[in-house]
């Protein structure tokens, strides 16, 4: 984390803003895990008004490095003092529609932890719990996918869900 000398009176707006937003909510639905979860413009939708009445803004830009992609996200006050944070993901496959999905997905996280709202977030709780429903066999989809990749033909990794893509890459190592 970074931040200007004082954060003195961005912290007292942050306080003063955090009073009044309630958490994202949970308006998108993950068809992989049967759940719904906060989307980036949910959790926009949380802080923007009381962010406006108390002299917050943010900003948020990409990050590349080393094979990861993410966001800086600067939290700034009418002040003119600021913190900042970056969030870094590794990326499995290195195009465009992984970067894109990478992205979006470090904003929603890095925006809602700086502006400190909660949301539950099905998604991840699904993905780190273990689950009383029957696995999901990904065998098919690796043999499909090795044979794609022997043809020259591994395009359909981006055809993926990124959770097809991170059982593939595991099933690869």
């Amino acid at each position: 984390m970074n931040k200007s000398e004082s954060i003195k009176e961005l912290a007292t707006a942050l306080n003063h803003a955090q009073a009044e937003m309630s958490g994202a909510k949970k308006k998108a639905a993950n068809p992989f895990f049967k759940s719904r979860y906060a989307d980036l413009n949910s959790v926009v939708d949380a802080i923007r008004q009381p962010f406006c009445d108390h002299g917050l803004s943010y900003s948020q830009f990409p990050v590349f490095k080393d094979g990861f992609v993410g966001v800086e996200t600067i939290l700034m006050h009418s002040s003119g003092e600021w913190i900042s944070s970056e969030l870094l993901l590794p990326m499995v496959k290195q195009d465009p529609q992984a970067a894109g999905s990478a992205l979006t997905y470090a904003r929603r996280y890095s925006l809602q932890a700086i502006a400190g709202i909660p949301a539950e977030d099905d998604d991840g709780n699904a993905a780190s719990t273990p689950s009383k429903a029957k696995a999901v066999d990904y065998s098919a989809l690796i043999a499909k996918y090795k044979s794609l990749d022997e043809a020259g033909q591994a395009d359909a990794w981006g055809k993926m869900n990124p959770q097809q893509q991170h059982a593939v890459a595991e099933a690869l190592k």
